[in-house]
């Protein structure tokens, strides 16, 4: 059945997200209960002016020394990173202190998940960054992302997810696998039911103690980012419990969480970081900013052992934005500094030291991956590999609640099956429960 977010509808969605911000502000003080910490960029402590930025997972800017590098450019400027692991937990506590006026960072991180939302409910919080910069910088599809109908631009584009797939190449030996990049590819090309069958061989001679992919949610997520269509249709009609690409992810990801290939692993949860390092999974599916998460959860131990090949489709999983909020009590230095990270001279710097994929084409011709970085992947093509991947990459419409509903889907309705042992038909039931009280119907 196809539903609307419009009208009355709408407006009983937005109340509900008044009323829990309501709730959470008492709560809002403190991040440590979450996995969220301070980084500091290392130098520049006697800084006149502390800028904070508020980020989600790893944007690789404390790790290619970009801090470093704009504090010494700025010796008047200290900046400080708060990091909250999950996305799902970090923006509904920025929904809560924009509605608060108070609390936000000088720069908040937007994920393309929650960018329509922001665009279509917080954009008056928002300062408007293209009277700002030189928006054709960036890609159009990428820039129309943040742009509310009347033209302001509430986020500058930092990366793209362009997918591919991270393997261990050592534990596809040990399983009698194919460990060539291409002739892997090859294998499960066009089709992600192909990657599910390379899983069932995997399984008859694993290594002891492993499983073939991290979690059915990571299969579900690489799949729906090759469709066209996802949960929304372009005038706002909610169109998740009928979307093709929704039931083709649906129908891939349940074969791995039916079956034992599957590490069952919740993402971004301890347990996954520590699956990295203990190499308890073969392959992940791999958007172009997993390969910063990767070098940083495997550590030296996983190095050469990793290797990238191509998906088996053409896909985007991510991809995000810098906004600066208008409650910033320096909103001219928190200006400055997100056009300076997101400038494609930047963008390059991030992508040599872990791949993350620019979202400014000017910086396509300068992509190189860091010696270091490529060695990790035993000297995969990296930048080819991403750079076919987003040449083909379907486009995509994202809703107002798109996040909200994809983790109703992943961490409910995935879960219960892969983790609980419930049917598939359970599982969307679960999913669908809470997706409709999201959506207050």
């Amino acid at each position: 059945m196809r539903t609307s977010t419009r009208g009355s509808r709408r407006l009983m969605a937005l109340a509900a997200v008044a009323a829990l911000t309501t709730g959470l502000l008492a709560g809002c003080a403190e991040d440590s209960d979450d996995g969220s910490k301070n980084e500091g960029g290392g130098n520049g402590g006697g800084g006149k002016t502390t800028l904070t930025v508020g980020t989600f997972g790893t944007f690789g800017y404390k790790q290619a020394g970009l801090y470093d590098e704009y504090m010494k450019l700025n010796p008047d400027i200290t900046i400080k990173e708060n990091v909250t692991l999950r996305t799902d937990v970090y923006w509904p506590k920025v929904l809560t202190r924009l509605q608060a006026g108070a609390g936000t960072d000088d720069i908040q991180a937007i994920e393309v998940m929650n960018v329509t939302e922001a665009v279509q409910t917080q954009a008056d919080k928002f300062v408007d960054l293209g009277k700002e910069v030189d928006k054709s910088q960036w890609l159009d599809w990428k820039n129309a992302q943040a742009t509310t109908e009347d033209g302001k631009l509430i986020g500058l584009g930092t990366d793209i997810g362009p997918m591919a797939i991270c393997y261990r190449k050592d534990l596809f030996e040990k399983a009698g696998l194919e460990t060539d990049r291409t002739k892997l590819a090859e294998q499960w090309k066009g089709d992600w039911g192909k990657y599910v069958d390379l899983g069932k061989q995997y399984m008859k001679k694993a290594p002891s103690g492993t499983k073939f992919v991290d979690s059915a949610s990571s299969v579900y997520n690489a799949a729906l980012g090759g469709g066209t269509e996802r949960y929304y249709e372009k005038d706002g009609t909610v169109i998740w419990d009928e979307s093709d690409g929704v039931k083709k992810a649906w129908d891939v990801a349940m074969e791995v969480a039916t079956s034992d290939m599957s590490a069952k692993l919740k993402q971004f949860d301890k347990p996954w970081d520590q699956g990295y390092a203990n190499g308890t999974f073969a392959t992940v599916a791999c958007p172009a900013w997993m390969i910063g998460y990767i070098l940083e959860k495997s550590g030296d131990a996983g190095k050469g052992k990793w290797d990238v090949a191509a998906a088996p489709t053409a896909a985007n999983w991510g991809g995000s934005f810098l906004g600066v909020p208008t409650a910033s009590k320096h909103q001219k230095e928190a200006i400055a500094l997100a056009k300076w990270l997101t400038a494609p001279e930047q963008q390059a710097k991030v992508f040599a030291k872990q791949a993350s994929f620019p979202s400014t084409p000017s910086a396509y011709s300068t992509l190189k991956p860091a010696a270091a970085t490529t060695e990790y992947f035993s000297n995969a093509p990296i930048t080819q590999i991403f750079s076919d991947s987003a040449k083909t990459i379907p486009t995509q419409y994202f809703g107002i609640k798109d996040q909200a509903i994809n983790t109703a889907l992943t961490d409910i309705g995935i879960l219960q099956v892969e983790q609980k042992g419930k049917s598939p038909d359970q599982g969307w039931d679960a999913a669908s429960k809470e997706i409709k009280d999201v959506l207050g119907q």
